[in-house]
């Protein structure tokens, strides 16, 4: 059931005012209408029934309100969704999550919709999220890197739908000081870059950087992949820009972003797949396996979109899975035993 201005209508019930006022955000944020917000009482007493095309419904405790699902089966034959997930702080990163999860089941019953504006969306995130308090330290015995050395292992972010809020928590869970160079591909509007720069730089110790001709990614560099044109690695080590724009519908191509790091740093390069729609990734995977390469993904249920890390782990090729934070712990992990591994192999030699 649509309003008068052609947007679906929803109608929202829960005994807890701080759920209706959430639910309210987040449904108006998708452009959604709301018909009616407010507890069982209030519905249940007032004189008309409200004209929603949907029923969101919860509740801290079922038994107190027995007669609330009667009542809306013998008033309304749209469909009713209960049990919904209580919402999380505004703004922090298990919210955003919890958006998207509410984004996919409202798709499910009215189909797609137009997505939220992707500059509020960021702007939001901007402001909201804040460093998480469970950053892990930097192993005492692995030595920072230098400012500004170049990275000799580079790791490929890649996400699309849901991808910036957790890419900013991988970062925000970094120490400081891992010799270590990102490559970030992001499925975005070119005319968002900026923002999503001033977004996922606040607090986090790797600060973003838009890709330059003739730069060599450094150790604590984020290095964003325009989306307007390909770019790939010199026998140097140097970006160039090409004049081609990515294959694909989207920019930049995960895929191709994938295989022209690889191209370069062989086996070490490396990729974690997060939030993201479609299957991106897939493609590259393999290659990046037999280089002897690390390839992990996103844990689904952290994910707003989980169907790009999800394709990934369907082919077989990755060997680690895990929410944004739990990704940055196993880099820590990996980096701190690469290096333990090294020590070892130099003092044989010697």
């Amino acid at each position: 059931m649509a309003g008068p201005n052609g947007r679906a209508r929803v109608g929202i019930v829960s005994d807890i005012a701080l759920q209706r006022h959430r639910l309210q955000t987040a449904t108006a944020k998708f452009g959604l209408e709301v018909c009616f917000s407010g507890d069982p009482e209030r519905l249940q007493g007032q004189p008309g029934f409200p004209d929603a095309g949907l029923w969101l419904v919860t509740l801290e405790d079922e038994a107190d309100h027995p007669t609330l699902f009667d009542y809306l089966l013998e008033n309304t034959e749209a469909p009713v969704l209960f049990g919904l997930d209580q919402a999380p702080a505004s703004g922090s990163t298990d919210y955003f999550r919890w958006e998207r999860r509410l984004l996919s089941k409202l798709e499910l019953e009215l189909g797609e919709f137009p997505q939220p504006d992707p500059e509020n969306s960021l702007e939001e995130l901007a402001q909201h999220s804040s460093r998480s308090e469970g950053a892990a330290g930097l192993p005492q015995w692995l030595k920072p890197a230098v400012p500004g050395s170049v990275a000799e292992d580079v790791w490929v972010l890649c996400a699309s739908l849901g991808g910036p809020a957790a890419v900013k928590a991988f970062l925000d869970n970094l120490p400081p000081g891992l010799p270590v160079g990102f490559v970030y591909a992001q499925h975005i509007d070119g005319h968002f870059a900026e923002v999503l720069t001033r977004v996922l730089g606040r607090h986090a110790h790797y600060k973003l950087r838009h890709a330059e001709e003739n730069y060599r990614v450094k150790n604590g560099d984020v290095v964003l992949m325009p989306v307007e044109h390909e770019w790939k690695f010199e026998s140097t080590g140097v970006l160039t820009k090409l004049d081609t724009p990515w294959p694909g519908p989207y920019g930049p191509s995960i895929d191709q972003v994938l295989l022209n790091t690889a191209d370069h740093y062989g086996a070490h390069c490396h990729a974690i797949l997060f939030s993201g729609m479609g299957n991106d990734g897939t493609t590259a995977a393999p290659l990046l396996k037999a280089y002897g390469s690390q390839i992990w993904v996103q844990e689904s249920s952290s994910c707003g979109n989980s169907s790009m890390p999800d394709s990934v782990a369907a082919t077989g090729c990755s060997s680690f899975c895990g929410t944004p934070e739990q990704l940055a712990q196993e880099l820590v992990k990996t980096i701190e035993k690469s290096c333990l591994l090294k020590g070892r192999q130099k003092r044989d030699t010697v």
